[in-house]
Formats: structure tokens, C-alpha cells, sequence
């Protein structure tokens, strides 16, 4: 199992997960992040510091998002293949029009 980057992050950005993952499992591309589903370790370190709640274990993600699992792992395959290097660092968010902290 693994923890799944879903909808809420699109346009938003927000990296407070990602300087408390243990695995540095995070990269991003323009749009979002996105987890890499192999070295997580589905500690859940990075759920609670997610100011829109988009981020769920691959079992727990509601049916409407259930196609971030692929996205997820198609995309970090993708940004991998690019040599796009993990995300370790926080960044300023996007902060987009869709953008909504809960």
C-alpha cells in the first residue's frame, strides 16, 4: 500500500508533506504532486500536514479519486524517465483558482 496524491492538490501545491516524508517519495510536475507508490512506507507522516486533505492511503481514497492511484504511478514513472529529482524541499504553493484549504 501505499499513500496517493489526489484532486485537491491539483493547482495547490502545498509541499508542508513533503519535508516530513521519511522516504522522499514526492515529485511534482507543474500541476501537483504526485507519491511514488514503491519506497512509500505508508508511515502516513504526510496526511495530516496537508492543508486540503488530498492525500490518502491507496484503500482509504474516496470513489471519485480513485484514478489517482494510476495517475500517481504513471506520472512518477514519467517524471523519472524526464530525470526530474525527488522532492525534498518546501516551496511556496500554487495557491490556484481551485485551490482550497479545508
Amino acid at each position: 500500500m501505499a499513500f496517493v496524491v489526489t484532486e485537491p492538490c491539483s493547482d495547490c501545491k502545498y509541499t508542508d508533506c513533503v519535508v516530513v516524508c521519511p522516504c522522499e517519495c514526492f515529485y511534482q510536475d507543474e500541476k501537483q504532486l504526485y507519491i511514488n507508490p514503491d519506497p512509500c512506507i505508508d508511515c502516513g507522516a504526510c496526511a495530516p500536514e496537508c492543508p486540503v486533505e488530498a492525500l490518502f492511503l491507496d484503500r482509504d481514497i474516496p470513489p471519485q479519486w480513485q484514478d489517482y492511484i494510476e495517475i500517481n504511478r504513471a506520472r512518477v514513472a514519467e517524471l523519472i524517465q524526464l530525470g526530474t529529482a525527488h522532492m525534498t524541499d518546501k516551496l511556496p504553493p500554487l495557491e490556484g483558482p481551485g485551490c482550497r484549504k479545508v
